[in-house]
């Protein structure tokens, strides 16, 4: 914990603001590095490439809440600390971008925006994706993932999302009476969606259908939220589907045990949500 809260603390008194960016000089000199790493990490199907830029950020850190700095929404640009979500946007635009073609910064910036926050627009705390139901199918809208929880046998349930709404205090931008009005706002809307769920005891027969660079995010029956935590499927040398994430436990990493094993561990886990990244 204390390692985590310095290496935050460094990133606040690192970045820089340029507009509504916000990306330290760190950060910037591993967006280059990273552009001459995809040169090689290009592989002949796009799930494939999303598995290798994945793989690139192996024993990144993990670091909890990097996207809240300051006292206005920014599009923070942070590749040395990652937490489940952002690893996921970060590969997924990383991976775009080398499927454009494209190795400059405000592209990258451009892409990872359009990805992280609804419709593409930066609009205030609000505006990002916060629930991963939601950032799915906004990303569907985009044409950059599908759900395809239910052609793997998934079932629909209806389930209230309110867990921000809920638990005000956790969230210090909620501390702001305009961003709180507007999350209750969108968790109205949200409560008129049904989700999509691949049940524990479905997913061994149906991992033969989960392809290496899915997006896989464990939901829960926790209450008032969908899903605690994301990651990217990976099949390792057994043949099994495993998961590529950036752990709570230390940094990014795949998990020894297969997809299916793993989740039997996760508390309140009730199976997965699975979108497939397209382009």
């Amino acid at each position: 914990m204390v390692r985590r809260l310095s290496f935050l603390f460094f990133i606040l008194m690192a970045v820089n603001v340029l507009g509504q960016v916000t990306c330290s000089d760190e950060d910037r000199a591993l967006f280059d590095e990273k552009i001459r790493q995809l040169k090689v990490l290009a592989a002949h199907s796009y799930g494939d490439t999303v598995v290798n830029v994945g793989r690139s950020f192996l024993k990144t850190p993990y670091v909890e809440k990097t996207l809240e700095i300051g006292d206005t929404e920014t599009l923070v640009i942070n590749l040395q600390g990652l937490d489940c979500t952002t690893f996921v946007e970060n590969v997924l635009a990383f991976s775009n971008l080398l499927a454009q073609s494209k190795k400059d910064f405000d592209s990258f910036a451009e892409i990872l925006k359009t990805i992280r926050y609804r419709n593409g627009e930066l609009q205030g705390y609000t505006s990002r994706l916060h629930y991963f139901t939601e950032w799915i199918r906004n990303n569907e809208q985009k044409g950059l993932v599908k759900d395809i929880s239910h052609q793997l046998g998934g079932s629909e349930l209806i389930k209230p999302i309110d867990f921000m709404g809920t638990h005000r205090n956790l969230y210090p931008f909620l501390a702001d009476e305009k961003n709180y009005q507007q999350l209750l706002a969108t968790e109205q809307e949200l409560a008129k969606e049904t989700l999509c769920v691949i049940s524990q005891d479905q997913i061994e027969s149906k991992e033969h259908l989960i392809q290496p660079g899915d997006i896989i995010a464990l939901a829960t029956s926790l209450k008032g939220l969908d899903v605690t935590h994301t990651g990217i499927a990976i099949r390792e040398g057994n043949a099994r589907i495993h998961l590529l994430h950036a752990s709570s436990s230390g940094e990014v990493e795949i998990t020894t045990f297969p997809l299916v094993d793993y989740l039997k561990g996760i508390k309140y886990n009730t199976g997965i949500i699975v979108a497939r990244p397209t382009f």
